[in-house]
């Protein structure tokens, strides 16, 4: 069985949704406090999570952050407004997706489910080998001459892409669709910040190219 956490103050609204994700073989459990969230999920095996952004102790952005710092877990935040900076602000913490509210339950899995097999697909035990990079799909690591770089599923899955098929040109909706694999939303500039995030980890070495109104390629030799 899947097992999500989803933290949110609003108590009533995990019951119902527990009861809904049990259709698709998804245990949901619930937290009310972003403290009460991380100790759970610092001591259970969750798959994924799912963080409100208005919450009390710290903002759902500022628990983004504080889940990045131990775990590359999945995580999909809703935002009350569903504006493009709540949007923003949460890709560059490290979330996977987001989810304006109200929001319908059943889009809420198919969000789930895509972050989730995204995740599985790239476990093919395969590794890719370039000069000063290394990728093992199957474990999800990489480093960077020798040393290990932390990446968040949403970065790592972006350099697998390119890494898969490395001196093509990728185009920003290419890109998108990869990432999110469901009718969404879609903005360039979260592919921007997924991109220039992803070149801050792997400096000083300079691996992904910009093509001016073409899109991005992996642009490094073979090892």
């Amino acid at each position: 069985m899947v097992r999500i956490l989803l933290i949110d103050d609003d108590a009533q609204l995990g019951p119902p949704l527990a009861v809904y994700f049990q259709r698709f073989e998804m245990v949901l459990e619930c937290a009310t406090r972003p403290s009460e969230g991380l100790a759970r999920l610092r001591g259970g095996n969750f798959d994924a999570a799912i963080l409100d952004v208005m919450l009390p102790e710290m903002d759902g952005f500022a628990l983004c952050r504080a889940i990045r710092r131990d775990s590359d877990i999945p995580i999909i935040m809703l935002t009350a407004r569903g504006e493009v900076t709540d949007r923003v602000v949460g890709l560059e913490l490290g979330a996977d997706d987001y989810l304006p509210k109200p929001f319908e339950p059943r889009e809420l899995v198919a969000r789930l489910q895509t972050v989730l097999r995204r995740r599985r697909a790239s476990g093919t035990g395969q590794r890719l080998v370039f000069e000063g990079l290394e990728l093992d799909l199957d474990k999800r690591t990489v480093h960077r001459h020798g040393l290990a770089v932390e990446l968040t599923g949403t970065e790592f899955d972006l350099l697998a892409m390119l890494a898969r098929d490395p001196g093509r040109v990728f185009t920003r909706d290419d890109i998108l669709n990869h990432l999110r694999g469901h009718e969404a939303e879609l903005y360039t500039r979260a592919v921007d910040i997924v991109v220039s995030r992803l070149r801050k980890k792997l400096e000083p070495l300079d691996c992904i190219k910009t093509l001016r109104n073409a899109g991005y390629a992996l642009a490094v030799g073979r090892a």
